[in-house]
């Protein structure tokens, strides 16, 4: 029998402990795929943090590092020096990056890194049980914002892609999404394209995914999408933020 499709080498045989629905999973595919199609997959150290991402060393078949929660940046920084031709990513969530991880995505950012930024925002956390996250919309119900997020005590959802872009090491920043194929491939082109302009040296990369979490939401999987196309879409806007390349202004 023909085979028409099979499992990416670049993942391992665990089954993913994601809920049902949860994009993670789409994700770590697209990662592993580009890594294949890039010949790097023997190359690559990827770095899971703490948050539904912590897992992520079980399911990559490369060499993985855990850090601690919100550090992978600056693991990742120490690998990419020591192993300046290894393909070095990171994979983390907004509660991890955005939060707790600021600083180091930041100043990691700031000093031209030559590491890869998989960011899966979901707008919320959610390994550790659907608290208001940085990204959580204004609005948005959380087990700590039970009345939805309210802008004058909490602030607005930061917009990290367009943050890092204003950096001078930041060579590439782009959004996506993975609710549909269209979306799917167009992720993919993206990491794909993070990936290999670290290995060209351009700088730091980093590649934003809006994602959905139903568990966390409150939705099944369908309306999850629905909320996301008609919620966070807008307030996030598809889309390269900054590619050094065009700019003719590589690190």
């Amino acid at each position: 029998m023909a085979i028409i499709y099979a499992k990416s080498k670049g993942l391992t045989d665990k089954p993913m402990h994601y809920c049902p629905g949860c994009t993670h999973g789409l994700v770590h595919k697209l990662v592993a795929e580009s890594l294949v199609e890039l010949g790097e997959l023997e190359n690559a150290v990827g770095v899971a943090p703490v948050g539904c991402a912590g897992y992520a060393y079980d399911y990559f078949n490369c060499d993985m590092q855990q850090a601690a929660h919100g550090r992978a940046p600056a693991v990742a920084t120490g690998i990419k020096r020591v192993l300046p031709d290894r393909t070095v990513f990171t994979y983390q969530g907004d509660g991890d990056l955005a939060a707790i991880g600021t600083a180091e995505i930041v100043h990691a950012a700031m000093r031209g890194e030559k590491i890869t930024t998989i960011f899966i925002n979901n707008a919320i956390y959610g390994m550790t049980g659907g608290q208001m996250a940085p990204t959580t919309m204004v609005g948005q119900r959380a087990t700590t914002a039970p009345w939805g997020r309210d802008p004058s005590q909490c602030g607005s959802p930061i917009r990290m892609a367009e943050l890092l872009s204003t950096l001078d090491g930041t060579a590439y920043a782009e959004r996506v999404t993975v609710v549909d194929i269209p979306h799917l491939n167009r992720a993919k082109r993206a990491i794909q394209k993070a990936l290999f302009l670290q290995k060209e040296n351009a700088g730091f990369t980093f590649v934003e995914v809006l994602s959905i979490c139903p568990t966390n939401w409150g939705m099944d999987p369908a309306g999850a999408i629905d909320w996301l196309k008609g919620n966070m879409i807008p307030y996030y806007p598809l889309g390269v933020v900054k590619d050094c390349r065009r700019e003719g202004n590589v690190v």
